[in-house]
């Protein structure tokens, strides 16, 4: 065995508490390389009554690496640890101290989980496991009160530029809460909706006021109660991590420079603060001197925004912030943000814009999720691109599945396309087959998905600002049969809770081969799904012990022969099974 690859961390994605009984335990060896693994895992205080082995399963796959888990369940919310790798007959034991070939007397070098403690648990809100989330444009999405358009406005539909805006407003969305309704979705995430001179509102003005070509707070409070009472969720998104030229506190820095009583407020290098030869004195988003970063470290700035953070969800009941540009805020702020918002609601939802591995935002001390780009990336590389095949698509996802816990991957933030990427339908060059993929995936993978408003119609666009077209609501022009296929797998998703969190595992991706089978596993139901990304009609198969096996969304039978099922698929077509356990 090549020992150098074994690896084990008493913490984080390595070991960590699921649930005030349960405690998951990782370990990694090289590929191929290991034929078992078992924990062997006893109470430290006495050994000799409470021990047990525990066989590991192996959960997922990479390039270089097998992973493996099993579940202690402690009768004492504590215990110590070793690891027994066997291959052929040659076995070893990971400790702490280091690996040997005979197992220690416990517990000295042992690895150690000295306790659970409630209030370290990864908590995320119970409702965002099973959520359907949709991202809303405010300006985009639809007119319903012309009195308060903005001057200059386009005609509803025209090209997008970084300047146009096109009077879309909160009353445009309570207008058509039917159409969410009907499409299944159980929350919306709406983009900046603060006071602020842009059509993107990610400069604020004033964190206090309704941006007034959207509405006023009495409306979000109309808007967030008509939600509720649909049994949809509201999610407001936030930018912390830098103001518009125009917030007033920068204003007064720009008049009064060093003498200004917020001058500590921004990350201002030299004053006086301006632009020079297109750099600007002060900290930035980008290198945008319109947008002043904010000293979140300040004691008076971080009071002000935690205020904000609070007054909204106390004063309309929204439940939770999506936060922009999060990973170039302070850690400490985000950890004092957290208090501040489950104080205010418990169960608020805490999400993220990290586009990386965000580890350490997802410590259980900071965020509830991020928005994973780096699953889009994979999925869209995959059926949209067509460029990999099974086995490198499975090993990008089983990677990203082993950054994080299984609590965290059950609540992170999936999407196909947002705001700031192109419409995932132009991403698949227009072709609905391999969008609907995509979208299949989405719907049965573990996670949150999120649908950007109109991808469910058939919108398409390129990079921002062309991703940011309005929404179409004449039918005539929706892509009706579009719509009823998401229609379809959300409702799927929201009938069988293994499709939210139950077990994932990859049962086919081969080298040289684009087509793919994965499972969900749960208490009461297993599902396949088997796909074919590509342009040839073929036949999979898969070893199947079991003949019970019925198509989710037709119901037929889909029999198994002499222990293989065999599945025959249309160009980029699917089939997703069901079987009752």
């Amino acid at each position: 065995m090549f020992q150098e690859c074994f690896h084990h961390s008493p913490r984080s994605n390595w070991a960590y508490a699921y649930d005030m009984e349960t405690i998951h335990l990782r370990v990694q060896t090289k590929r191929d390389d290991v034929e078992e693994v078992t924990a062997v895992a006893g109470d430290k205080y006495d050994w000799g009554s409470f021990n047990e082995e525990l066989p590991m399963l192996k959960i997922a796959t990479d390039h270089f690496f097998d992973y493996w888990e099993a579940e202690v369940k402690p009768k004492y919310k504590r215990f110590s640890y070793i690891f027994r790798l066997r291959q052929g007959d040659e076995t070893v034991y990971l400790t702490e101290g280091g690996i040997c070939g005979d197992q220690p007397q416990p517990v000295a070098g042992y690895y150690e989980f000295p306790y659970i403690h409630e209030i370290d648990l990864f908590s995320a809100p119970e409702w965002a496991k099973s959520a359907v989330f949709y991202q809303i444009m405010p300006d985009r999405f639809a007119n319903g009160d012309p009195s308060i358009n903005p001057e200059g406005m386009a005609e509803w539909g025209a090209a997008p530029t970084g300047e146009s805006c096109f009077g879309g407003d909160l009353q445009g969305i309570l207008d058509h809460l039917d159409h969410l309704t009907d499409l299944g979705v159980t929350a919306v995430y709406l983009t900046p909706i603060f006071k602020s001179p842009s059509n993107h509102k990610y400069d604020t003005v004033d964190y206090m006021k309704i941006d007034e070509h959207f509405g006023d707070k009495d409306m979000l409070k109309k808007l967030v109660h008509e939600c509720h009472e649909r049994g949809i969720r509201v999610v407001l998104d936030a930018v912390f991590n830098h103001t518009s030229e125009n917030f007033p506190a920068f204003q007064d820095v720009l008049r009064n420079g060093e003498q200004s009583e917020y001058a500590d407020w921004f990350h201002v290098r030299t004053f006086p603060a301006e632009v020079k030869d297109g750099i600007a004195t002060y900290d930035t988003f980008g290198f945008f001197g319109q947008m002043p970063k904010l000293n979140t470290a300040n004691p008076k700035t971080k009071k002000y925004l935690l205020d904000v953070a609070d007054y909204w969800i106390r004063e309309t009941n929204i439940d939770g912030w999506r936060l922009d540009v999060a990973n170039e805020v302070d850690h400490h702020f985000w950890r004092a943000f957290r208090q501040v918002v489950k104080e205010a609601k418990p169960d608020a939802y805490i999400v993220g814009e990290v586009w990386n591995d965000s580890r350490t935002w997802l410590l259980g001390d900071q965020f509830d999720s991020v928005m994973n780009y780096p699953f889009a990336d994979r999925v869209l590389g995959f059926f949209a691109d067509g460029m990999i095949d099974g086995r490198t698509f499975s090993e990008g996802m089983n990677n990203l599945l082993m950054r994080y816990p299984q609590g965290t991957n059950e609540v992170i933030f999936n999407l196909l396309s947002s705001h700031d990427t192109p419409r995932v339908l132009t991403r698949a060059g227009g072709n609905k087959l391999k969008l609907k993929l995509a979208v299949v995936f989405l719907m049965t993978y573990i996670g949150t998905p999120c649908i950007f408003y109109g991808d469910e119609i058939g919108l398409q666009g390129g990079n921002d600002p062309d991703c940011r077209g309005c929404m179409i609501w004449d039918e005539e022009r929706q892509d009706r049969e579009l719509y009823d296929f998401y229609k379809l797998l959300i409702g799927l998703r929201k009938e069988h809770s293994v499709l939210r969190s139950g077990r994932f595992r990859f049962l086919k991706a081969d080298p040289e081969d684009a087509r793919i089978i994965y499972e969900r596993l749960g208490e009461g139901e297993h599902f396949t799904v088997w796909m074919n990304p590509t342009g040839d009609r073929t036949v999979l198969e898969h070893a199947m012990n079991t003949n019970d096996w019925h198509d989710a969304l037709t119901g037929d039978h889909a029999p198994a022969e002499n222990g293989v099922q065999k599945v025959e698929l249309d160009p980029w077509g699917y089939r997703i099974l069901r079987r009752e356990l």
